[in-house]
């Protein structure tokens, strides 16, 4: 309760903040409010409907301003926090600002960046299907993205010839291991045209006090885009070892967290590190009018082990354009969990409503998604 007060008063006054500083520092409140009817039926015949929060975006409200210091200098910073909008819930009630608090500098080469901070791989979701990278349908979402972590120090470089560069190190800040290493991020980003394509990913090891698997965690991902008039191509493949139960059921958990806790370290003692995955994902858009958009995505994700821990999944979808910060959407999703893999269809966030595990493992899912999202 007291971390509710809290939070409400703090963005009241960050509300009243953006109000009285806007003609000199740029500071701004916004936000999305994003919800859906979510049905999901299993191959066991057992269903379920509920009331979910993000289908695209997570709802969220944030603070983000700048400051012009001259000469090429610039501050900026971004506060953000997440919000069930179906409950009106904190995303994450351990967390005032989860989803992002970080402040940075943009100089003439590059901007600098400290703090809780998205990931690469999040940044880059727009590339790898037409959904980007959200909804049931997207295997890459199903499969799980790692999303942001804390003590991140990062370096975006200006873009040259059409290449931009960015790296990040989060720190481990585990004072039981201080030998631990944290999380390393690398991404490259070429766009010429209608062209688009690069790789984000990142790499993590295990702590050192406590590891007896001593295999780091990778995740992968390379896209490719063509834009050729009226919508847009893409495609995707990954690769990552981040997969393991938890008690929702297989495939379910990740070993290394998505969202930077405990201290962007993990344990080092789960066997499944030693399990990859192979992903890949085609999709396409088409723009039938300038305010309806339709989609369609192939997608799998293969355990190269033989462990027959895989999955198969395709979508088709729809976007209308009500004004510029409102949008109607549609999806119809489909997933084959091979025998021993326990996929669940997420969003941008997991419904709230979701099936039993006796109705997900090795089991066939339909889902269907019909939402509102409004940007402010």
């Amino acid at each position: 309760m007291n971390k509710q007060v809290s939070a409400a008063c703090l963005l009241a006054a960050a509300w009243s903040a953006a109000s009285f500083a806007h003609a000199q520092n740029n500071v701004t409140l916004y936000g999305t409010i994003d919800e859906y009817i979510g049905y999901i039926r299993s191959g066991t015949g057992n269903d379920i409907t509920g009331l979910n929060d993000g289908a695209i975006l997570r709802s969220r409200l944030g603070v983000r301003g700048t400051e012009e210091l001259g000469q090429g200098y610039q501050l900026k910073f971004t506060l953000e926090q997440g919000i069930g909008a179906d409950t009106g819930a904190a995303a994450d009630g351990s967390r005032l600002f989860d989803r992002q608090a970080w402040i940075g500098l943009n100089t003439p080469v590059g901007e600098f960046r400290m703090g809780r901070q998205n990931t690469q791989v999040f940044y880059i979701g727009g590339a790898i299907d037409y959904t980007e990278r959200t909804t049931f349908g997207s295997i890459f979402n199903t499969f799980g993205v790692p999303s942001r972590y804390d003590n991140d120090l990062s370096w975006k470089s200006p873009r040259v010839a059409g290449l931009q560069m960015d790296l990040h190190y989060a720190l481990p800040e585990n004072t039981a291991a201080t030998s631990n290493k944290g999380i390393w991020q690398l991404a490259l980003d070429y766009q010429s045209g209608p062209w688009r394509a690069g790789y984000a990913g990142l790499v993590a090891s295990p702590n050192a006090a406590t590891a007896t698997v001593r295999e780091r965690i990778h995740y992968h991902n390379l896209y490719l885009n063509y834009k050729y008039g009226p919508g847009t191509v893409y495609l995707a493949a990954g690769r990552s070892n981040n997969s393991t139960a938890n008690g929702n059921g297989r495939n379910t958990g990740a070993i290394l967290s998505l969202v930077g806790s405990p201290n962007n370290h993990f344990a080092g003692t789960d066997l499944n590190a030693g399990r990859y995955y192979n992903l890949w994902e085609f999709s396409a858009d088409y723009r039938v009018s300038p305010a309806l958009k339709v989609g369609a995505m192939l997608g799998g994700v293969r355990d190269t082990t033989g462990g027959e821990a895989g999955a198969r999944s395709a979508n088709a979808g729809a976007y209308y354009d009500l004004s510029k910060r409102t949008l109607l959407y549609g999806f119809a999703s489909v997933m084959k969990n091979q025998a021993n893999a326990g996929f669940r269809f997420s969003g941008s966030a997991a419904p709230s409503a979701n099936l039993a595990n006796a109705d997900v493992n090795g089991q066939r899912l339909a889902g269907l998604q019909l939402g509102i999202l409004h940007r402010f």
